[in-house]
């Protein structure tokens, strides 16, 4: 099994960057889908103090499409506040084929045209039930999901 990280194109730089931290730390993949709301050039990354970044395993990708075709073994998961399931109720501990975990824009989220016919695949976080959240920081969503599934699966070669 193999963790994936994809974000549907992201607009806040730093966000990106603690998602690329976070994929290093767990040996996960990046998965950038264009548009980006930023630059990737090396001088941009130097200046935001990403110098990690040249060892983060990313790939860049024109469309979602390109995405499933380029991984159509994949599973794929889309996280969104308005998921017909908790993260938390689905067992990823045996999971054999890559695990894809979607993220869309921090100002939209995914296109919900992109998720007709996948409502089963929709996962949430819990959250306070008081209105006042939208929902949360995106690297820390990642981050959190991504801990969930290493932890489920015994943090296969982490220490």
């Amino acid at each position: 099994m193999s963790l994936h990280i994809v974000l549907f194109q992201p607009e806040i730089p730093a966000n990106t960057g603690n998602i690329a931290r976070t994929c290093l730390a767990v040996n996960a993949t990046l998965h950038l889908i264009h548009p980006l709301g930023f630059s990737t050039e090396d001088k941009m990354l130097r200046r935001s103090g990403l110098d990690y970044w040249h060892d983060v395993k990313i790939e860049y990708h024109d469309s979602i499409d390109d995405l499933y075709q380029a991984h159509p073994t994949g599973e794929y998961y889309y996280i969104e506040n308005f998921g017909t399931k908790y993260y938390s109720e689905v067992d990823f501990s045996e999971a054999e084929k890559a695990l894809f975990f979607v993220f869309g824009r921090e100002t939209t989220g995914i296109p919900k045209e992109l998720l007709v016919g996948k409502e089963t695949r929709c996962l949430r976080i819990h959250m306070a039930d008081n209105d006042k959240v939208r929902s949360l920081n995106l690297s820390n969503t990642a981050a959190i999901i991504a801990y969930d599934v290493m932890k489920q699966q015994g943090f296969p070669g982490m220490h």
